[in-house]
C-alpha cells in the first residue's frame, strides 16, 4: 500500500473535545487541502460523551488555553457553549482559614452543547465525521500505522479505513495506545496509582447563607480535605448564580486506606453524596433538569494525574489529549492541554504530510512543541502531586498557612511548581517534627521540580537520544519519590 493509496490523509481517532479541536487544526494549517475524518463511537448528535451518564466532566478551562486556540486557528466559543464566566480559582485549606487564588479568568463550559458548536466548525472546514464506530486496532505495514480497524455499531459490519497518520483521541483507556502494535516509545499502558476516580453532580439550587468558602458565583472553589477527598480534592465550580458543578475525586490507595482507618466501606458516590450534604450554603438541590443538560447531571469517570506519556508520536501515529495522559497532576483539569495539544498537533502534522515524513522522526516536533509550551511543568507538578497525598489535614493547614509565599502563588497561578522560597527562611522557627517533615518535603519537592523542569527544557532534538534522555528522567523521579509513601 502507498500512501497515495491512502482512504484519508489524517484519521482523528475519537471525536470528542482534544479530537475536533486537533481535526480543525489540521484543516486550518493545510488550508482545508487535507482529506480529514475524525470517527466517534457516538451519534453525532452526541459526540465526545464519555459514558452513558454523559460528558463527565469538571466543566472549568482558563481563558489562556481558549485564547490560546483561537489566537491560532480561529475557533471561538461563546454562549451557549461557554455557560458561565469565572474570575479565578480558590483553593481552600480544610480548616478553611487559608485561601489561595490562581489560575486567573476562566470559564465553565456545557460539555452538552460545546460537540455541536465543534461539529459545526469541522463541518464548516470540510472535515468528514463519521459516527457510531467503534474502533478496535491499529492497522500497520513495515512498522507504519496505516489506517484504523473496528466496526459498525449498529449494523456490526467491519469498518476498515487508511490514511497516512493517526491521531488518537480516544481518552485515557485507549485501546489503539494500549495495543499499538509497533515498535516506539509510547508507554502503552498508565499505572492503577496515577488514575483519580472523580464524580460530579451539576446542581441547581438556592442559597441558604453566604460562605464564600463554600460558593461563590465568581469563583471556582477548590477544597484540599483528606476526610473528605482523600489524595485528591473536592470542588463547587459555579455555573450561575444557583447552579453548580459540584464534585470530588480521589486516589484509590488513599481512598481505601480512609474506608480501612474509619471502619467504612464508602463508594465514590456516597463519598460525594456527604460532601454536598455538607455544604451549608447549598439547599434544595436538584440535579438539573435543563434541555441543556438533559442525561449529564450525574456521572463518574477516571482521569490520569501524571506527566504526559514520555513520548508522544510513533511512525504513523501522535497522542493529543486524555490518551496521552495530558491532565495536569496537580488537579486533573484535561481540558486546557487539550486544546494546547490538539492546536499543536494539527500544525505538526501538517508539517509532516506536507514534508512527506510522518515517521517518529517527522513527527518529533510534536514531542518538542508540547513540551517547550506546556509539558515541561507537568513532571514537577506530579512530584507535588505525591507530596501533597502524603499528607494530613494538619500539615496542609499548616503548609498553607505558613509556607506559601506570594511568589509560589504567582508559579501556581501560571499552572507551574511553587519553589517553596519561605521553607527556608522560616526553618530556624518551624517547632514539631511533624512541621519540620513538611518543611523537609516542601524543599525537597522544590529542588526535584527545579531538576524536572530543567531536563525537560533539554528534551531530545532526535529520536535517537531519547532513551538515554528517559532513563535520566527515571533516575531524577525515583530520587524524587523515594520521600514519600504513595
Amino acid at each position: 500500500m502507498t500512501t497515495g493509496e491512502r482512504d484519508y490523509d489524517v484519521i482523528v481517532a475519537g471525536g470528542g473535545l482534544a479530537g475536533m479541536i486537533t481535526a480543525c487544526s489540521v484543516a486550518f494549517y493545510s488550508n482545508q487541502s487535507l482529506r480529514v475524518l475524525v470517527i466517534d463511537r457516538n451519534l453525532s448528535s452526541s459526540l465526545g460523551k464519555k459514558t452513558v451518564t454523559g460528558w463527565i466532566c469538571g466543566d472549568a478551562v482558563g481563558k489562556k488555553a481558549v485564547d490560546y486556540m483561537s489566537n491560532r486557528i480561529g475557533i471561538r466559543w461563546e454562549n451557549p457553549e461557554i455557560e458561565h464566566d469565572v474570575k479565578g480559582v480558590v483553593a481552600y485549606s480544610p480548616d478553611h482559614e487559608t485561601a489561595v487564588s490562581f489560575d486567573g479568568e476562566g470559564y465553565l463550559l456545557n460539555r452538552k452543547v460545546l460537540p455541536q458548536k465543534q461539529m459545526k466548525d469541522a463541518l464548516n472546514l470540510g472535515i468528514e465525521v463519521k459516527d457510531r464506530v467503534a474502533l478496535r486496532s491499529l492497522i500497520y505495514q513495515d512498522n507504519m500505522i496505516v489506517g484504523v480497524l473496528g466496526e459498525e455499531i449498529d449494523t456490526k459490519e467491519v469498518f476498515k479505513r487508511t490514511s497516512k497518520l493517526v491521531i488518537d483521541c480516544t481518552g485515557v483507556t485507549s485501546v489503539l495506545r494500549a495495543n499499538l502494535p509497533i515498535k516506539s516509545y509510547i508507554e502503552k499502558r498508565i499505572n492503577r496509582n496515577d488514575l483519580e476516580a472523580t464524580g460530579r453532580y451539576i446542581y441547581t439550587f438556592e442559597i441558604a447563607q453566604h460562605d464564600k468558602t463554600y460558593f461563590d458565583p465568581d469563583y471556582c472553589i477548590i477544597h484540599l480535605d483528606q476526610e473528605i477527598a482523600p489524595g485528591g480534592y473536592a470542588w463547587v465550580f459555579p455555573k450561575g448564580e444557583n447552579k453548580a458543578n459540584i464534585g470530588l475525586g480521589v486516589q484509590q490507595k488513599a481512598f481505601e486506606s480512609l474506608n480501612k482507618r474509619s471502619g467504612t466501606k464508602k463508594d465514590l458516590k456516597s463519598l460525594i453524596d456527604e460532601y454536598v450534604r455538607s455544604n451549608p450554603v447549598l439547599k434544595d438541590l436538584k440535579m438539573t433538569d435543563e434541555r441543556s443538560d438533559e442525561g449529564n447531571s450525574w456521572g463518574t469517570w477516571q482521569v490520569s494525574v501524571r506527566r504526559q506519556n514520555d513520548c508522544l508520536v510513533a511512525n504513523g501515529y501522535i497522542l493529543v489529549g486524555d490518551a496521552a495522559w495530558m491532565p495536569k497532576p496537580i488537579d486533573a483539569g484535561g481540558i486546557g492541554p487539550a486544546i494546547i495539544a490538539g492546536t499543536i498537533a494539527g500544525k505538526d502534522a501538517v508539517q509532516a504530510i506536507q514534508q512527506k515524513d510522518v515517521t517518529e522522526n517527522g513527527l518529533w516536533k510534536y514531542n518538542k512543541d508540547f513540551v517547550e509550551e506546556y509539558g515541561y511543568k507537568t513532571a514537577g507538578l506530579e512530584v507535588f502531586r505525591r507530596m501533597l497525598q502524603d499528607l494530613t489535614n494538619d500539615q496542609i493547614n499548616y503548609g498553607m498557612k505558613h509556607f506559601l509565599s506570594k511568589m509560589d502563588v504567582e508559579k501556581i497561578t501560571n499552572g507551574e511548581h511553587p519553589e517553596f522560597s519561605a521553607v527556608d527562611k522560616l526553618s530556624m522557627f518551624i517547632k514539631g517534627v511533624v512541621n519540620r517533615t513538611l518543611a523537609e518535603h516542601l524543599s525537597h519537592t522544590s529542588k526535584m521540580n527545579e531538576k524536572l523542569v530543567s531536563h525537560y527544557h533539554n528534551y531530545p532534538e532526535d529520536p535517537r537520544e531519547f532513551p538515554q534522555w528517559h532513563l535520566t528522567l527515571e533516575h531524577i523521579l525515583e530520587e524524587a519519590f523515594a520521600k514519600f509513601r504513595n
